[in-house]
């Protein structure tokens, strides 16, 4: 296509007619591929006599291709762009650059730093040369542009992929140095110039970011620099040509300057001019920057303050900045001496001010209330606000210097106090008041611990906090919830206090200004955390859901979302009537921040991180009414949309919450619906997709379809599950890319299927052991070993004849047999086994061995046997040993409890919440209690032992609550019953078998019997136990 029919083309693009758009788009992706399409693309780019909205088209084009096939994501592809086209490519877009218009610059920029990312310095060695050869002539724009991109690249690299900056700084940095030192020395230097030092201080900030390079290192060399930095920091910002709009104001170019200035000296003072910080190497580096310039910073940060306390302009990330170069200072002495004689005019006219509500904040809780909430509770604005920076001074001051500074602090703020309750309505200073209750919320931490405000607190709270809450002014009834909060959890000598500040909080809900209601709420979790007595809320607990949701609908917020999970955790099973109609608004507002999200198109945005946290609280609510299945069948619909749009691409935000649901759906509903079970394709396909970073998580609700819907999963042929899961598992077993970590879940899903699909999955038995056997002589991580082991432990106990028959098909029977019987006698240092450290893996072993026992001769031979009788009794009495120690750490946990118990109850305050569940906890279901525990521990379950250290006490992890069909079969029981029956069926080969044990193997054999014995006595006083309890609660 010739230059002439693309700019036709690119023009229809922008064609008000949809299908004249739809068919330049077509014909662009039909050409798109072709030789020198690209370099079409730049020509128009380039061109100043073609259309500008025809040249911005082209750019995004050339962006779009360039970002998806510059550089194939698969390295075994083969790049769609021809070598010739991106020689062309890279030599030509360097020298336009810098010519055309800053929108397009913009996007050549991206393209580059794609470029620069895929090939240098391998395919593109000449860059640095021609980045070079430009700074000493007339092209410096162009070659600081690039040289940002280029050190951009390395600015978060660390070790080897960082050498190249070396050589990129080497080779750049002295001429960086001459233009920077060029720049400060021209009078009434323009706009032009600010941007060019920003550009250089870019590159200074990307190639000092994780290390100063070694060149810096050269007192003269860093001190030319520092000369500079200074100069720039210390000269006045040009009034002329300053932008009147402050949003504007902030971005303009002699400001970018100033704050990157202060943004690299804080850098430096931080990450190396800290002694403490500092390895030897660097040590030098750190002390010779305190001494020399930590000081004059101070002083030019001090001098940049006092503009604010004059009424002058400071941006907001600058004033941030530099209150936390005052903050990081406070701990170091010399620093702190150095403050310390203009401290006060710093706490009181500068920083406290700054914690003060003030007209910004006025304009926008009148125009913008949604705006002025987002803004108080985004973590990223607090990296730019001045108040937050201010908040972090003063907690640090009283944390570091509280000698010197609380008292005089605290005293400041009661005079404030003092002025506003002696002030008439009209005079009082609102704002100021405001200030002071940030600061005591700022401080709770230190106050809630230091005498003598620890024992004043309440008062301070009643005579000054509490009143705020039926102010006239909206911003003091919220501050007011927001500091009553804080100190929720103090001890309140006067129950009233505590109930009267609740009623505050849940009143504040109904307020008619929306930060009010917001601040409210986040109030409401802290009171409801530190509540003692729950009959305080119960009565209100309709109204407050109510008024709850209503906030929902206006505001997406995660923190409001953390507050109905902890009224759901307080309230537990009293929720049950509440649990529909939560998880129906909880699902609406879901959908809702989904739709927000997606239109702001950013995964961090608020909406979105709402939508994580109403995922978060339904899954508690089905926690708490776990007891009660015939609730899931009723939220099962109002669910379903979001399991079924959200197990697929659209919900990799949100998939593990997402997994998490399901998980409960499957395990506490009655039965697994038709309706559930049409999400296991959603599952596997993710799985084969993209998401094998959740196999742990998407492994416990396959677990779940599979123990606890058995019947369907093994009958169902349309689709297939026993096809699906075996084409899932053994794509990931075969895959050499995988590491050993990423396919531990799926020797656990083969142990689900053969264990509860005992008998009826003989076709499956063969294929699986051939998998395994596959990855066992691929494997090297321990956990992983054992895990494939298990595998064939399971086929034994599923099967021994087949199983052993299969393995000797293969060939490597005896391999396998000798490879097993090694692991199980590696023991520690503490003498515990290295292997096979959980009580179930022993356990599996136990089963799977005693199931050879009986095999006749022809398949296990006689000194085969033996060996297989006696790593069956070692193991027996490890697997022993184990459980008896669990007992006892149980019991002495149980004793811990008791022990809170009785405080309790010995607690004359207590109202009997406590004791309360105690009673619950006695009188409920154990059965019940235990599978949630199952549940809640299935994915702890399935994360890997610490196995690399052989000194770690940690030899059990906490998945021994995972539930499957071998729990009601005890090994001792079952290697007697096999024994015996072995005795009885072939007398001869017993007595062979016994013969050729010694006196050690004898006696663990008599000791095994007898556990044995008193293990049966003790089941049956189980079942009898369980059986007695099954009927007194049908009574």
């Amino acid at each position: 296509m010739d230059l002439h029919s693309l700019a036709v083309i690119l023009q229809a693009a922008l064609s008000p007619n949809p299908d004249e758009r739809k068919a330049a788009e077509e014909s662009l992706n039909q050409f798109q591929y072709t030789p020198q399409h690209l370099i079409r693309l730049l020509q128009i780019i380039v061109d100043g006599n073609c259309d500008m909205a025809v040249r911005q088209v082209a750019s995004i084009h050339f962006k779009n291709f360039i970002a998806k096939n510059w550089s194939p994501h698969d390295p075994h592809e083969q790049s769609k762009i021809m070598p010739s086209d991106k020689d062309m490519v890279r030599q030509n877009i360097l020298v336009f650059i810098a010519q055309v218009p800053p929108l397009l610059r913009v996007q050549l920029g991206e393209c580059l730093k794609t470029i620069i990312h895929a090939d240098y310095p391998e395919q593109w060695p000449s860059l640095l040369q021609w980045v070079k050869h430009n700074l000493q002539h007339q092209q410096v724009y162009g070659a600081l542009f690039v040289l940002r991109i280029l050190s951009r690249k390395y600015e978060f690299k660390s070790d080897d992929e960082r050498t190249p900056v070396y050589l990129i700084v080497d080779e750049t940095f002295p001429h960086l140095l001459s233009i920077y030192n060029k720049l400060v020395q021209i009078v009434n230097p323009s706009l032009e110039v600010a941007d060019l030092i920003k550009l250089i201080c870019k590159i200074f900030w990307s190639s000092i970011y994780l290390e100063i390079p070694k060149q810096l290192f050269d007192p003269n060399v860093f001190n030319a620099w520092m000369v500079l930095f200074l100069n720039v920091l210390e000269r006045p910002v040009p009034l002329e040509g300053q932008p009147v709009d402050p949003e504007i104001r902030k971005s303009w170019g002699w400001w970018k300057v100033k704050k990157w200035t202060v943004h690299i000296l804080n850098r430096l003072y931080t990450r190396f001019g800290d002694l403490k910080l500092q390895n030897p190497e660097n040590r030098a580096f750190a002390q010779m920057f305190q001494k020399n310039y930590a000081g004059k910073i101070l002083d030019c940060h001090l001098n940049l303050l006092n503009v604010i306390r004059v009424g002058g302009y400071l941006p907001d990330r600058v004033t941030n900045l530099i209150l936390q170069y005052l903050s990081n200072s406070v701990s170091k002495t010399s620093m702190y001496n150095q403050l310390q004689p203009r401290l006060d005019v710093v706490l009181f006219e500068i920083i406290f001010p700054l914690m003060c509500f003030n007209d910004n904040d006025q304009k926008l809780w009148d125009e913008d209330p949604h705006e002025y909430v987002r803004k108080g509770y985004d973590i990223i604005e607090d990296l730019y606000s001045p108040r937050t920076a201010a908040m972090d001074f003063v907690s640090e001051l009283v944390r570091k210097r509280g000698k010197e500074n609380l008292q005089k602090f605290i005293i400041f703020i009661v005079e404030i106090f003092k002025r506003y309750d002696e002030a008439t309505v009209e005079y009082k200073p609102y704002r100021q008041k405001d200030g002071a209750l940030l600061a005591i919320g700022a401080l709770c931490d230190k106050l809630k611990q230091t005498e003598p405000y620890k024992s004043e607190l309440e008062r301070m709270l009643v005579q000054h906090v509490f009143p705020e809450f039926s102010s006239p002014v909206g911003h003091l009834r919220a501050k007011a919830a927001w500091v009553a909060g804080q100190y929720a959890h103090i001890n309140f000598s006067e129950p009233n206090n505590f109930r009267k500040a609740l009623h505050s909080v849940v009143a504040g809900m109904r307020d008619l200004e929306l930060p009010v209601r917001v601040d409210s709420v986040f109030a409401l979790r802290s009171f409801i955390e530190a509540c003692k007595d729950l009959s305080e809320i119960r009565p209100i607990l309709p109204q407050l859901l109510d008024e709850f949701f209503k906030l929902m609908n206006e505001v997406e917020n995660e923190d409001l979302v953390f507050t109905l999970e902890t009224i759901v955790d307080k309230f537990g099973e009293e929720m049950a009537p509440y649990a529909l109609g939560l998880c129906q608004n909880l699902a609406a507002a879901f959908w809702k921040c989904m739709n927000t999200a997606e239109a702001e198109d950013e995964a961090d945005d608020p909406g979105a991180l709402a939508a994580v946290g109403c995922l978060r609280a339904i899954s508690t609510i089905l926690e708490s009414v776990s007891r009660l299945p015939h609730l899931f069948v009723q939220i099962e619909p109002t669910l379903l949309p979001i399991m079924r749009r959200m197990l697929t691409t659209d919900g990799q935000e949100v998939f593990e919450e997402v997994l998490e649901i399901v998980s409960y759906m499957t395990f506490f509903s009655p039965t697994i619906s038709l309706d559930m079970w049409s999400l296991w394709p959603l599952m596997i396909d993710a799985l084969a997709d993209w998401a094998i970073d959740f196999f742990p998580n998407i492994l416990v609700p396959l677990d779940n379809y599979i123990s606890r819907s058995t019947a369907h999963f093994l009958t169902c042929k349309e689709p297939n599950y026993q096809q699906s899961l075996w084409n899932m598992i053994s794509s990931i077993m075969g895959d050499k890319n995988l590491e050993d970590g990423d396919i531990e879940p799926a020797p656990k899903l083969i142990e689900v299927v053969f264990q509860n699909c005992r008998g009826q999955v003989d076709q499956w038995i063969d294929p699986y052991l051939r998998i395994t056997v596959d990855r066992l002589h691929r494997t090297e991580k321990h956990y992983l070993k054992c895990l494939l082991m298990q595998v064939i432990a399971d086929a034994l106990y599923y099967n021994a004849s087949l199983t052993l028959n299969i393995l000797q098909k293969l060939g490597v029977a005896t391999e396998i047999f000798n490879h097993w019987f090694q692991m199980l006698q590696q023991t520690k240092k503490s003498g515990v086994l290295a292997n096979f450290k959980r009580e179930h893996d022993k356990k599996v072993c136990c089963l799977g061995l005693t199931s050879l026992l009986p095999l006749p001769a022809d398949q296990l031979p006689g000194e085969a046997l033996g060996r297989v009788f006696r790593a069956t009794l070692d193991l027996l009495v490890a697997y022993k040993e184990q459980v008896a120690e669990s007992a006892k750490e149980e019991e002495a946990e149980d004793d811990d409890d008791m022990d809170g118990l009785q405080t309790d109850d010995d607690d004359d305050d207590g109202n009997g919440s406590d004791k309360e569940m105690g009673v619950d906890a006695e009188e409920g279901d154990e059965a019940d209690s235990m599978r949630l525990k199952k549940l809640a521990a299935q994915a702890k379950a399935f994360r890997p032992d610490d196995d690399d250290d052989d000194d770690s006490d940690d030899d059990y992890s906490d998945d021994e609550e995972l539930q499957s069909p071998i729990d009601e079969i005890d090994p001792f029981v079952f290697f007697v019953d096999t024994v015996k029956a072995l005795q009885a069926s072939d007398p001869l080969r017993f007595q062979n078998l016994t013969q050729t044990l010694d006196f050690h193997y004898q006696a663990l054999a008599n000791g095994v019997a007898q556990h044995a014995e008193q293990r049966r006595v003790e089941i049956e006083k189980e079942k009898l136990e369980k059986a007695s309890e099954l009927a007194t609660t049908a009574l």
